[in-house]
C-alpha cells in the first residue's frame, strides 16, 4: 500500500471534478497497471514512467485523455475514443502552449524511440526552436511524391484495398514520372494539363519485370490512364490541404478527355449463340468447368465478376436462395438468386481444402484464369468485343426489356445510386412505345392519315423473338445440336482430311468453329453446304464415335451441367 496525494484509481468515466470531490485526504489507494492514471480535458493525473506494457494495456476512454511520462516533463500519450494510442510533447513557447505530435504507437515510433524524439525537441525548444512551426513549414516544402506517398499511407486509409491499389498504380506509373520532384506547393492548373496531355500521348509508356514469375508490366498511357491520373493527383491535393501543404487545388477544374461509354448490350441471337459455345465447350472439355460455371453465373446474377470469382461457399444461402457477400464495390450486399443460378452453384462439386465456390489450381485459392477462357469463349461465339462485365450489362438489358422497373434492377445489381440504372432508361421504355403507337394511330384515323404497309408490318414484328430451335433458356444451351471433328466432317462430305485443312487456309468450304484447341463443325451446317455446293453424300460409318451429341457426351456426364 502507498500512500497517494491524489485518487491512484481514475477510471476513464469518472470526470476529474468527480475524483477531486470523493477524495479524502490521508486515505491509502491502490493503483492498479490496467487503470492507469488518465487525464481528462488536459488535467494531470499520477506521474509514472511509460513503459510498452503500460501503454498497450492503458483502457480506450469515452473521449480523449492522456498519460504523462514522469520524464521528460510533456512527453505523453494520448488516447482516442478509437482506440489509437499517440505520442505527443506538450511544451511552452513564447508564452504559448503548443502540443506536437510525435507519432501513433507502433512501428517506427515504440515507448523509448518516442521518448528520445521528445529529448531531441526540447532540446531544440531549449535552442530557440519551434518544432511545430518546423514542421508546418516543412509540409510547405514537401514535394509532390512526398504528397502521394503520405496520402497513399494516410489519406486511404480507410478506402478499400482494389481503390488504394489502383491509385498507387496511377502514382507509380504516372504521376511521380511527371511531377514527382516538384514541389507540392508550386503546382499550378497549367501543370496539371501538360501531366494529363502528356500521359495521353504516351510519354510515360513502359515496359517492366514484375516480382512474379514471367511476370511483366506493359504501361500503355493513354487518354483513359490520363483522366485517372488527374483524378487520384486531384485527390492527393486535397488531402494536402487538409494538411496546410497548400492553401488550393489547381487540379478542380481541368478539363478532362471525353471518355467513352462501354455499355455493350447483348441481342437474343448473340445470348442464344453464346450458351452454344458454353455448352459445346462443356460437351468437348476444352474449357474448365468451373470457369464456364462462373460466366453463367456472371450473365444469371448480374454480379461483378470479383464478387463471382472470389465468393466463398459459406456465402450461399440455399434456404433464401441468395449470395450473402460481406463485402463488394458498394459494401456488403445480398444477391437474390433465380432458380437457374442456383442449379449451376449446385451442378459445381465442392474441393476439399478449397472454401472458394469456384476453385483455382491451388489450395485455397479461387479461379484465376478466367479472361483467358472468356477471350477462347467469345471468339468462337463471334463477340469478340464483348467483355466480361458486358454480361453484367446483358442481365440488366434483359431485366429492362421484360418490363421489370429501374428500381428492381437496381436493387438486383446492388447499385448504390439510382442514377447508375438510368444508363437501362432506353430499354425500359416498352410500355411508353406501346402506347405512343395506340395513340398516334388513334389520332391518325381520325386525320385520315394512313400508315404505310411497310411501317405498320413493322410495328406488327416487333414482337420478342423466339429462341431458336433447340435453345433453352436464357443461356440459348443447345442440345440438339451434333458436333463433327475433322475426321467425321471429311468422311460425311467425301472429302480427304487435308482437303479441309486446305479449305480452311483459303477461307472457302463449310462453316467452323475453333473451340479452345479444337476445330469442329455443326452437323446442320455441314448438311447445307453439302446441298448448295452438290457434294457427294457419305455415311458416317466408322466416324460416328467422332460425333458429338451434347447431351449424350461422356465429358458432359462426367462433369457438373449447368442449367440454363
Amino acid at each position: 500500500m502507498r500512500n497517494y496525494r491524489k485518487v491512484t484509481r481514475l477510471p476513464s468515466s469518472l470526470s476529474y471534478a468527480a475524483v477531486r470531490r470523493n477524495f479524502r485526504p490521508g486515505a491509502y489507494h491502490m493503483l492498479s497497471e490496467d487503470a492507469a492514471a488518465i487525464v481528462i480535458s488536459g488535467r494531470r493525473g499520477s506521474r509514472r514512467r511509460l513503459t510498452k506494457k503500460r501503454v498497450e494495456r492503458a483502457p480506450v476512454p469515452a473521449k480523449p485523455g492522456f498519460i504523462w511520462d514522469a520524464e521528460p516533463v510533456g512527453f505523453g500519450l494520448k488516447l482516442t475514443p478509437n482506440g489509437a494510442r499517440i505520442y505527443v510533447l506538450q511544451y511552452r513557447f513564447e508564452g504559448r502552449s503548443r502540443r506536437y505530435v510525435i507519432g501513433n504507437h507502433g512501428s517506427p515510433w515504440t515507448v523509448e524511440t518516442a521518448r528520445q524524439e521528445a529529448l531531441r525537441l526540447l532540446g531544440r525548444i531549449q535552442a530557440g526552436h519551434d518544432p511545430q512551426k518546423e514542421k508546418t513549414g516543412a509540409r510547405r516544402d514537401m514535394s509532390v511524391s512526398e504528397l502521394c506517398d503520405l496520402y497513399l499511407s494516410e489519406g486511404l486509409r480507410a478506402a478499400k484495398p482494389l481503390s488504394v491499389q489502383s491509385a498507387e498504380t496511377d502514382i507509380r506509373n504516372h504521376i511521380k514520372p511527371i511531377l514527382g520532384a516538384r514541389l507540392a506547393a508550386s503546382i499550378t492548373s497549367e501543370d496539371v494539363e501538360r501531366m494529363m496531355f502528356a500521359i495521353a500521348e504516351g510519354r510515360t509508356k513502359l515496359r517492366r519485370r514484375t516480382g512474379r514469375r514471367r511476370g511483366l508490366s506493359r504501361v500503355r498511357g493513354g487518354k483513359g490512364a490520363a483522366n485517372s491520373a488527374v483524378a487520384v493527383l486531384s485527390a492527393a491535393l486535397t488531402f494536402g490541404i487538409r494538411r496546410g501543404v497548400r492553401p488550393d487545388n489547381p487540379a478542380l477544374g481541368i478539363r478532362k478527355f471525353p471518355e467513352k461509354k462501354m455499355d455493350r448490350f447483348l441481342s437474343p441471337a448473340e445470348l442464344a449463340r453464346l450458351g452454344e459455345v458454353l455448352a459445346a465447350a462443356e460437351a468437348l472439355g476444352v474449357e474448365s468447368p468451373y470457369a464456364i460455371a462462373a460466366l453463367r453465373l456472371l450473365i444469371l446474377t448480374g454480379c461483378r465478376k470479383n464478387e463471382i470469382v472470389k465468393a466463398e461457399r459459406t456465402w450461399v444461402d440455399m434456404t433464401h436462395r441468395c449470395l450473402r457477400l460481406p463485402d463488394s464495390k458498394t459494401g456488403a450486399k445480398v444477391v437474390h438468386l433465380g432458380e437457374a443460378a442456383m442449379e449451376v452453384i449446385r451442378s459445381v462439386p465442392p474441393l476439399e481444402g478449397n472454401p472458394y465456390l469456384l476453385p483455382g489450381r491451388g489450395a485455397a485459392v479461387p479461379i484465376a484464369d478466367l479472361q483467358s477462357s472468356w477471350e477462347r469463349i467469345r471468339a468462337a461465339a463471334g463477340l469478340k468485343d464483348v467483355r466480361i462485365h458486358d454480361l453484367r450489362h446483358a442481365f440488366a438489358s434483359f431485366g429492362a426489356a421484360t418490363g421489370e422497373s429501374l428500381l428492381v434492377i437496381g436493387a438486383l445489381l446492388g447499385h448504390r445510386v439510382a442514377t447508375t440504372t438510368e444508363r437501362y432508361t432506353h430499354l425500359a421504355d416498352t410500355p411508353l412505345r406501346g402506347a405512343a403507337d395506340r395513340i398516334s394511330g388513334e389520332v391518325a384515323r381520325l386525320m385520315g392519315l394512313s400508315l404505310p404497309a411497310e411501317r405498320a408490318t413493322l410495328l406488327r414484328c416487333a414482337t420478342p423473338a423466339e429462341p431458336p430451335p433447340g435453345a433453352q433458356g436464357v443461356l440459348g444451351e443447345v442440345i440438339q445440336t451434333r458436333w463433327l471433328d475433322t475426321p467425321a466432317a471429311a468422311a460425311l462430305l467425301g472429302n480427304t482430311i487435308g482437303t479441309l485443312q486446305t479449305w480452311r487456309w483459303m477461307g472457302v468450304g463449310p462453316p467452323f468453329r475453333r473451340i479452345g484447341r479444337r476445330i469442329v463443325y455443326a452437323l446442320g451446317d455441314l448438311d447445307a453446304w453439302r446441298r448448295e455446293h452438290g457434294q457427294a453424300s457419305s455415311t458416317l460409318g466408322a466416324s460416328t464415335a467422332n460425333v458429338v451429341r451434347l447431351t449424350d457426351h461422356p465429358a458432359r456426364r462426367n462433369r457438373p451441367s449447368a442449367a440454363s
